[in-house]
């Protein structure tokens, strides 16, 4: 670090010369010129350096380790790949704000054990992550397109969604993406959004609510004994996550009285409350008021980070 200072401070940078001499495991110049016209002949064209050297070694040949094969690759532009040969590529989804409840949803799918070795209860759960309601939720002892595609909408007849106002969110499983499931998505007006596959945190409102749910101390330790009981636990969890959870994504408030938009007065009267205690003892407040202030909107997938330090935090 100290180093790197003197540099900002000399209008003249970096002064290191460098090594004064050559490596000597360097390769020649004929070695280098032999590793790339062996890459770039008929045979070995279409290989990539981890087949190309174990292939040389078979036949008693040794021209360099394959990480000089690469950087040798590197500096002559040879790793570009060809259009038939180039990987596919996900994007990142598309960015999702809500300023309101029931217009972005996200959920998926999470496991149960049950006292049967290798056998899970599947838990299907929605949730708003603007209020962070639990919308909708449903057990089964399988994953069905059908029970997500009936539970979406349950949800959007209960919560009175009209069409083309609301987006859900979900990764890119089978009950996902399944004909029947997006098929009812069309004829509701919802717009599906979805993540890039082995990317978790494309629908990170989902994950961190089941991380809520599993970590909580009255999870059992055991497994659960019939569905039954397992659905009971959770329609106790429900219950607590959406009715008195203090969640910290909103400002501690429960998920139903933001939904009902009925933090906006909660949190105008916890801003008076510490106004006037800061009034009665200034000397005791050596900065600003906890910040009461109402999170207007959440973002999913956002393309920046957000400016309120409570819209990091999601459980």
């Amino acid at each position: 670090m100290r180093t790197f200072e003197r540099w900002r401070k000399n209008p003249a940078g970096d002064l290191r010369r460098g090594p004064r001499t050559k490596p000597a495991n360097k390769l020649s110049d004929e070695e280098r010129k032999a590793v790339v016209e062996t890459c770039c002949s008929k045979e070995f064209v279409d290989k990539n350096p981890r087949q190309i050297v174990p292939l040389l070694a078979d036949r008693g040949i040794y021209l360099a380790s394959e990480s000089t094969f690469h950087r040798l690759l590197k500096l002559k532009e040879l790793l570009a790949h060809r259009e038939k040969a180039r990987p596919r590529t996900h994007h990142k989804p598309q960015e999702l704000v809500a300023n309101g409840p029931n217009q972005i949803w996200s959920w998926d799918i999470t496991y149960l054990r049950s006292n049967v070795l290798g056998m899970f209860f599947y838990l299907y759960m929605v949730v708003d992550i603007y209020s962070r309601k639990i919308i909708a939720w449903d057990l089964a002892a399988f994953e069905s397109c059908e029970i997500s595609a009936r539970m979406i909408r349950e949800a959007c007849l209960r919560e009175g969604v009209q069409p083309h106002s609301l987006f859900i969110h979900s990764d890119n499983g089978g009950p996902m993406k399944g004909a029947t499931m997006l098929n009812t998505l069309k004829r509701l007006g919802v717009m599906p959004s979805f993540s890039r596959p082995n990317v978790s945190d494309d629908n990170a409102f989902s994950e961190a609510l089941f991380k809520t749910l599993k970590y909580r101390p009255w999870y059992p330790d055991n497994p659960f004994q019939s569905i039954d009981a397992a659905a009971d636990w959770v329609e106790n969890f429900v219950r607590w996550y959406n009715t008195e959870h203090l969640h910290s994504g909103i400002k501690f408030v429960t998920p139903e009285d933001r939904h009902q938009r009925r933090d906006i007065l909660i949190l105008e009267k916890r801003k008076a409350v510490y106004e006037l205690a800061r009034g009665q003892n200034p000397k005791r407040w050596s900065a600003a008021t906890k910040n009461w202030e109402y999170v207007e909107v959440v973002a999913l997938n956002s393309l920046k980070q957000p400016e309120n330090e409570f819209m990091n935090k999601l459980a």
